[in-house]
């Protein structure tokens, strides 16, 4: 995602106009660069894709992803 400039503090009347460009449709959208097809499979895959692979996984498989799983959690505090 493109990150959004900060704008200045001298220059509110410019952030201002912008604000009322988005807010009624007259400012142009910004291009991603992303092709939307694309991500719309993506999304597809990452929405199934948990339940797939425990699918697929054994029980002891899926007992060693939770402990991992796990202790990452709690690592992070």
């Amino acid at each position: 995602m493109a990150k959004k400039p900060k704008a200045r503090r001298d220059d509110l009347n410019a952030l201002a106009n912008g604000i009322v460009d988005q807010a009624t449709g007259q400012a142009e959208p910004e291009d991603t660069g992303k092709n939307p097809a694309a991500v719309a499979l993506g999304r597809l895959g990452g929405l199934k894709g948990g339940k797939a692979r425990a699918a697929s996984m054994t029980a002891e498989e899926r007992k060693i992803a939770a402990i991992k799983a796990a202790r990452v959690r709690w690592m992070k505090e």
